[in-house]
Protein backbone atom coordinates (compact mmCIF):
# COMPACT_ATOMS: atom_id res chain seq x y z
CA UNK A 1 0.00 0.00 0.00
CA UNK A 2 1.44 3.45 -0.89
CA UNK A 3 2.36 5.64 2.22
CA UNK A 4 1.00 9.20 2.25
CA UNK A 5 4.33 10.86 0.90
CA UNK A 6 3.64 8.67 -1.98
CA UNK A 7 0.18 9.94 -2.50
CA UNK A 8 0.60 13.87 -1.31
CA UNK A 9 4.13 14.55 -1.39
CA UNK A 10 6.65 14.88 1.74
CA UNK A 11 4.89 16.22 5.35
CA UNK A 12 5.19 19.24 6.94
CA UNK A 13 8.47 19.65 8.55
CA UNK A 14 7.65 20.43 12.43
CA UNK A 15 10.64 22.56 13.62
CA UNK A 16 11.65 23.34 17.24
CA UNK A 17 11.96 27.21 15.98
CA UNK A 18 10.51 29.24 13.17
CA UNK A 19 13.52 29.19 10.34
CA UNK A 20 15.71 32.18 10.17
CA UNK A 21 15.47 32.55 6.33
CA UNK A 22 12.10 30.43 5.02
CA UNK A 23 10.84 30.73 1.58
CA UNK A 24 8.00 32.07 -0.05
CA UNK A 25 4.94 29.92 0.34
CA UNK A 26 7.44 27.30 2.90
CA UNK A 27 4.77 26.01 5.49
CA UNK A 28 6.19 24.16 8.78
CA UNK A 29 4.70 23.16 12.24
CA UNK A 30 6.54 25.36 15.57
CA UNK A 31 6.95 22.04 17.95
CA UNK A 32 7.91 24.41 20.74
CA UNK A 33 4.96 26.94 20.62
CA UNK A 34 2.46 23.92 18.85
CA UNK A 35 1.55 26.19 15.83
CA UNK A 36 1.19 25.86 12.28
CA UNK A 37 2.90 28.38 10.53
CA UNK A 38 3.88 29.64 6.95
CA UNK A 39 5.67 32.34 4.96
CA UNK A 40 3.47 34.64 3.05
CA UNK A 41 2.88 37.65 1.10
CA UNK A 42 1.60 40.07 3.08
CA UNK A 43 -1.00 42.55 1.26
CA UNK A 44 -0.63 46.04 2.26
CA UNK A 45 2.60 47.00 3.17
CA UNK A 46 6.55 48.09 2.29
CA UNK A 47 7.62 51.97 1.68
CA UNK A 48 9.69 53.80 -0.59
CA UNK A 49 13.15 54.79 0.45
CA UNK A 50 15.58 57.52 -1.23
CA UNK A 51 18.53 55.93 -3.59
CA UNK A 52 21.50 57.22 -5.29
CA UNK A 53 20.54 59.68 -7.89
CA UNK A 54 21.54 58.77 -11.60
CA UNK A 55 23.68 60.90 -13.74
CA UNK A 56 20.98 62.29 -16.09
CA UNK A 57 17.69 63.34 -15.62
CA UNK A 58 15.28 61.97 -18.20
CA UNK A 59 11.94 60.48 -18.78
CA UNK A 60 10.45 58.11 -21.09
CA UNK A 61 13.09 55.61 -20.71
CA UNK A 62 13.74 52.48 -20.54
CA UNK A 63 14.59 49.93 -17.61
CA UNK A 64 15.50 46.46 -16.32
CA UNK A 65 17.37 44.65 -13.99
CA UNK A 66 17.06 44.89 -10.13
CA UNK A 67 16.89 46.76 -7.09
CA UNK A 68 20.88 46.04 -6.76
CA UNK A 69 21.78 45.59 -10.42
CA UNK A 70 19.25 48.00 -12.60
CA UNK A 71 19.75 49.59 -16.10
CA UNK A 72 18.25 52.43 -17.56
CA UNK A 73 18.61 53.65 -20.84
CA UNK A 74 17.73 56.32 -23.34
CA UNK A 75 15.13 58.40 -23.01
CA UNK A 76 13.83 62.16 -23.53
CA UNK A 77 15.75 65.03 -21.83
CA UNK A 78 14.06 68.57 -21.67
CA UNK A 79 13.70 70.91 -24.13
CA UNK A 80 11.60 68.17 -25.96
CA UNK A 81 12.60 66.37 -28.09
CA UNK A 82 16.28 65.81 -26.56
CA UNK A 83 16.33 61.95 -27.02
CA UNK A 84 19.46 60.35 -25.90
CA UNK A 85 21.44 57.26 -26.15
CA UNK A 86 23.11 57.29 -22.48
CA UNK A 87 23.32 53.76 -20.66
CA UNK A 88 23.49 53.74 -16.48
CA UNK A 89 24.27 51.07 -14.18
CA UNK A 90 22.71 50.98 -10.50
CA UNK A 91 24.95 48.76 -7.94
CA UNK A 92 22.39 49.20 -5.10
CA UNK A 93 23.64 52.56 -4.14
CA UNK A 94 24.66 54.67 -6.88
CA UNK A 95 24.15 55.03 -10.96
CA UNK A 96 27.26 54.50 -13.23
CA UNK A 97 27.59 55.61 -17.11
CA UNK A 98 28.65 52.57 -19.35
CA UNK A 99 28.31 51.92 -23.11
CA UNK A 100 25.82 53.85 -25.23
CA UNK A 101 22.66 52.62 -26.85
CA UNK A 102 23.24 52.16 -30.57
CA UNK A 103 20.60 54.56 -31.24
CA UNK A 104 18.88 57.37 -28.99
CA UNK A 105 15.32 56.21 -28.54
CA UNK A 106 12.37 57.24 -26.14
CA UNK A 107 8.89 55.80 -24.85
CA UNK A 108 10.44 52.07 -25.35
CA UNK A 109 10.59 49.03 -22.92
CA UNK A 110 13.72 47.35 -21.51
CA UNK A 111 13.92 43.87 -20.74
CA UNK A 112 16.06 41.40 -18.60
CA UNK A 113 18.82 41.87 -16.54
CA UNK A 114 21.73 44.39 -15.91
CA UNK A 115 24.28 42.09 -18.12
CA UNK A 116 21.53 40.83 -20.48
CA UNK A 117 19.13 43.21 -21.29
CA UNK A 118 16.98 44.20 -24.42
CA UNK A 119 15.92 48.14 -25.65
CA UNK A 120 12.69 47.05 -27.39
CA UNK A 121 10.78 49.30 -29.82
CA UNK A 122 10.43 53.09 -29.37
CA UNK A 123 10.52 56.16 -30.87
CA UNK A 124 13.41 57.97 -33.09
CA UNK A 125 14.87 61.47 -32.97
CA UNK A 126 13.44 62.67 -35.57
CA UNK A 127 10.95 65.15 -35.89
CA UNK A 128 8.11 64.34 -35.80
CA UNK A 129 8.87 61.47 -34.43
CA UNK A 130 9.36 57.89 -36.38
CA UNK A 131 7.94 55.04 -34.32
CA UNK A 132 10.83 52.23 -34.49
CA UNK A 133 10.99 48.48 -34.53
CA UNK A 134 13.96 47.68 -33.52
CA UNK A 135 15.81 46.15 -31.01
CA UNK A 136 19.12 46.14 -29.17
CA UNK A 137 20.87 43.52 -26.74
CA UNK A 138 23.13 44.09 -23.55
CA UNK A 139 25.52 42.31 -21.98
CA UNK A 140 26.75 44.14 -19.69
CA UNK A 141 29.50 46.27 -21.15
CA UNK A 142 27.86 47.07 -24.93
CA UNK A 143 25.04 46.93 -27.26
CA UNK A 144 24.50 45.07 -30.60
CA UNK A 145 21.43 45.42 -33.00
CA UNK A 146 19.07 42.17 -32.33
CA UNK A 147 16.19 41.17 -34.45
CA UNK A 148 13.36 43.60 -34.69
CA UNK A 149 9.91 43.32 -34.01
CA UNK A 150 7.44 42.53 -36.28
CA UNK A 151 5.72 45.69 -36.02
CA UNK A 152 6.60 48.87 -34.66
CA UNK A 153 5.91 49.48 -31.33
CA UNK A 154 6.23 52.85 -28.57
CA UNK A 155 4.72 53.72 -25.70
CA UNK A 156 4.58 49.48 -25.22
CA UNK A 157 5.59 47.26 -22.03
CA UNK A 158 6.87 44.22 -21.48
CA UNK A 159 7.55 41.15 -19.22
CA UNK A 160 10.49 38.47 -19.07
CA UNK A 161 13.76 38.66 -19.81
CA UNK A 162 16.29 38.67 -22.67
CA UNK A 163 15.70 35.43 -23.96
CA UNK A 164 12.07 34.58 -23.31
CA UNK A 165 10.08 37.79 -23.45
CA UNK A 166 7.01 39.53 -24.34
CA UNK A 167 6.11 42.90 -26.08
CA UNK A 168 2.70 44.40 -25.38
CA UNK A 169 0.06 46.76 -27.07
CA UNK A 170 2.49 50.11 -28.70
CA UNK A 171 1.54 53.37 -30.37
CA UNK A 172 -1.08 55.49 -29.97
CA UNK A 173 -4.03 55.82 -30.18
CA UNK A 174 -4.46 52.33 -28.83
CA UNK A 175 -3.18 48.81 -29.33
CA UNK A 176 -3.70 45.29 -28.65
CA UNK A 177 -0.91 43.22 -29.62
CA UNK A 178 1.60 40.90 -28.15
CA UNK A 179 4.38 39.50 -29.17
CA UNK A 180 6.87 37.28 -27.79
CA UNK A 181 10.74 36.50 -28.09
CA UNK A 182 12.91 33.28 -28.24
CA UNK A 183 15.87 35.27 -27.57
CA UNK A 184 16.41 35.16 -31.64
CA UNK A 185 13.05 36.36 -32.99
CA UNK A 186 9.83 38.16 -32.61
CA UNK A 187 6.63 36.27 -32.86
CA UNK A 188 2.99 37.63 -32.64
CA UNK A 189 0.57 36.08 -30.35
CA UNK A 190 -2.88 36.52 -28.74
CA UNK A 191 -3.44 40.20 -28.82
CA UNK A 192 -4.73 41.57 -25.50
CA UNK A 193 -8.37 41.89 -24.80
CA UNK A 194 -8.39 45.67 -24.28
CA UNK A 195 -7.37 48.50 -26.78
CA UNK A 196 -4.95 51.14 -24.49
CA UNK A 197 -1.87 52.17 -25.25
CA UNK A 198 0.93 53.69 -22.56
CA UNK A 199 0.53 50.52 -20.74
CA UNK A 200 2.88 48.44 -18.32
CA UNK A 201 3.68 44.95 -17.43
CA UNK A 202 4.75 42.85 -14.94
CA UNK A 203 5.87 38.79 -14.70
CA UNK A 204 7.23 36.52 -17.27
CA UNK A 205 6.89 35.12 -20.61
CA UNK A 206 4.41 32.37 -19.10
CA UNK A 207 2.60 34.37 -16.47
CA UNK A 208 2.33 37.93 -17.25
CA UNK A 209 -0.20 40.82 -15.91
CA UNK A 210 -0.76 44.22 -17.44
CA UNK A 211 -2.25 47.01 -16.18
CA UNK A 212 -3.23 50.59 -16.69
CA UNK A 213 -3.15 52.75 -20.11
CA UNK A 214 -4.87 55.24 -21.75
CA UNK A 215 -7.46 55.37 -24.17
CA UNK A 216 -8.30 58.94 -25.76
CA UNK A 217 -9.68 60.70 -23.51
CA UNK A 218 -10.09 57.96 -20.59
CA UNK A 219 -7.49 56.68 -18.52
CA UNK A 220 -7.14 52.74 -17.83
CA UNK A 221 -7.44 50.75 -14.51
CA UNK A 222 -8.14 47.15 -16.24
CA UNK A 223 -5.48 44.60 -15.78
CA UNK A 224 -5.12 41.72 -17.84
CA UNK A 225 -3.55 38.31 -16.95
CA UNK A 226 -1.08 36.35 -19.67
CA UNK A 227 -1.20 32.53 -19.48
CA UNK A 228 1.27 31.99 -21.78
CA UNK A 229 -1.32 31.45 -24.52
CA UNK A 230 -4.10 34.37 -24.15
CA UNK A 231 -5.11 36.99 -21.84
CA UNK A 232 -7.96 37.46 -19.52
CA UNK A 233 -9.61 40.73 -18.13
CA UNK A 234 -8.61 40.55 -14.06
CA UNK A 235 -9.44 42.82 -11.12
CA UNK A 236 -8.47 46.54 -12.35
CA UNK A 237 -6.35 49.15 -10.33
CA UNK A 238 -8.05 51.25 -7.52
CA UNK A 239 -6.54 54.34 -9.71
CA UNK A 240 -6.49 54.71 -13.30
CA UNK A 241 -3.48 56.00 -15.03
CA UNK A 242 -1.31 55.52 -17.70
CA UNK A 243 2.84 55.89 -17.99
CA UNK A 244 3.28 53.91 -14.64
CA UNK A 245 6.22 51.52 -13.30
CA UNK A 246 6.13 48.55 -12.13
CA UNK A 247 7.89 45.09 -11.73
CA UNK A 248 7.49 41.76 -9.97
CA UNK A 249 5.54 38.72 -11.17
CA UNK A 250 1.81 37.86 -12.14
CA UNK A 251 1.02 36.98 -8.30
CA UNK A 252 3.25 39.21 -6.64
CA UNK A 253 3.30 42.85 -8.27
CA UNK A 254 3.77 46.70 -7.51
CA UNK A 255 2.60 49.65 -9.76
CA UNK A 256 3.53 53.05 -8.76
CA UNK A 257 3.56 56.48 -9.94
CA UNK A 258 1.72 57.56 -13.64
CA UNK A 259 -0.40 59.49 -15.27
CA UNK A 260 -4.15 60.87 -15.10
CA UNK A 261 -6.52 63.59 -15.67
CA UNK A 262 -6.13 65.53 -12.29
CA UNK A 263 -3.98 66.12 -11.05
CA UNK A 264 -1.98 64.97 -13.78
CA UNK A 265 1.31 63.07 -11.76
CA UNK A 266 0.56 60.35 -9.75
CA UNK A 267 2.51 58.98 -6.34
CA UNK A 268 0.20 56.21 -5.64
CA UNK A 269 1.64 53.03 -5.27
CA UNK A 270 -0.19 49.70 -5.37
CA UNK A 271 0.23 46.20 -4.43
CA UNK A 272 -1.42 42.96 -6.73
CA UNK A 273 -1.44 39.70 -4.90
CA UNK A 274 -2.89 38.01 -8.15
CA UNK A 275 -6.34 38.52 -7.41
CA UNK A 276 -6.79 42.07 -5.79
CA UNK A 277 -5.21 45.37 -6.34
CA UNK A 278 -4.44 47.20 -2.64
CA UNK A 279 -2.86 50.87 -2.03
CA UNK A 280 0.56 50.51 -0.27
CA UNK A 281 2.97 53.39 0.27
CA UNK A 282 3.36 56.24 -2.12
CA UNK A 283 6.07 57.90 -3.83
CA UNK A 284 8.01 60.17 -2.02
CA UNK A 285 7.34 62.47 -5.13
CA UNK A 286 4.43 62.27 -7.53
CA UNK A 287 6.38 61.16 -11.54
CA UNK A 288 5.17 59.80 -14.48
CA UNK A 289 6.96 58.27 -17.53
CA UNK A 290 9.59 56.56 -15.12
CA UNK A 291 12.33 54.07 -16.57
CA UNK A 292 9.91 51.48 -17.90
CA UNK A 293 10.52 47.58 -17.45
CA UNK A 294 11.18 45.18 -14.64
CA UNK A 295 13.65 46.78 -12.11
CA UNK A 296 12.85 44.66 -8.82
CA UNK A 297 10.60 41.99 -7.64
CA UNK A 298 7.57 42.49 -5.38
CA UNK A 299 10.02 42.65 -2.18
CA UNK A 300 12.93 44.84 -3.56
CA UNK A 301 12.17 47.40 -5.99
CA UNK A 302 13.24 50.46 -8.13
CA UNK A 303 11.34 54.00 -9.09
CA UNK A 304 14.16 55.90 -11.90
CA UNK A 305 13.97 59.46 -12.43
CA UNK A 306 11.42 60.43 -14.92
CA UNK A 307 8.80 63.66 -14.93
CA UNK A 308 7.67 65.61 -12.38
CA UNK A 309 5.66 68.69 -12.53
CA UNK A 310 5.90 71.70 -13.35
CA UNK A 311 6.74 69.53 -16.05
CA UNK A 312 10.92 68.67 -15.24
CA UNK A 313 13.05 65.58 -15.24
CA UNK A 314 14.62 64.29 -12.34
CA UNK A 315 17.46 62.26 -11.69
CA UNK A 316 16.05 60.99 -8.21
CA UNK A 317 15.61 57.68 -7.40
CA UNK A 318 14.00 55.43 -4.85
CA UNK A 319 13.69 52.44 -3.49
CA UNK A 320 10.98 49.98 -2.81
CA UNK A 321 11.14 47.46 0.09
CA UNK A 322 8.43 45.20 1.40
CA UNK A 323 8.75 42.69 3.75
CA UNK A 324 6.97 39.25 3.91
CA UNK A 325 5.71 37.75 7.08
CA UNK A 326 5.45 34.85 9.00
CA UNK A 327 1.46 33.98 9.78
CA UNK A 328 0.18 31.53 11.80
CA UNK A 329 -2.37 29.16 9.68
CA UNK A 330 -5.41 28.42 11.60
CA UNK A 331 -7.54 25.59 10.53
CA UNK A 332 -11.02 24.22 11.58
Amino acid sequence: MADYSTIKGFTIQSLASDPSNPQLGQVWYNSSSKVLKGYKFVTGTGAWASGGNANTARYHLGGCGTQTAGLIMGGTTLPYPAVTDLTEEYNGTAWTETGNLLVARQAFVGLGTQTAGLAVGGILTTEPPTVYANVEAYNGTSWTEGNDLNSAKDNLAGAGISTAGLAIAGPPPVNQTTESYDGTSWTEVNDKNSAVNEVNAAGTQAAAISFGGYKPPTYSAITESWDGTSWTVANSMNTARSKTGGFGIQTQAIAFGGENASPGYVAITEAYDGTTWTEVADLASARRAVALGTMGTSLLGLCGVGLIPPPTTTNLTEEWTRANAVKTVTVS
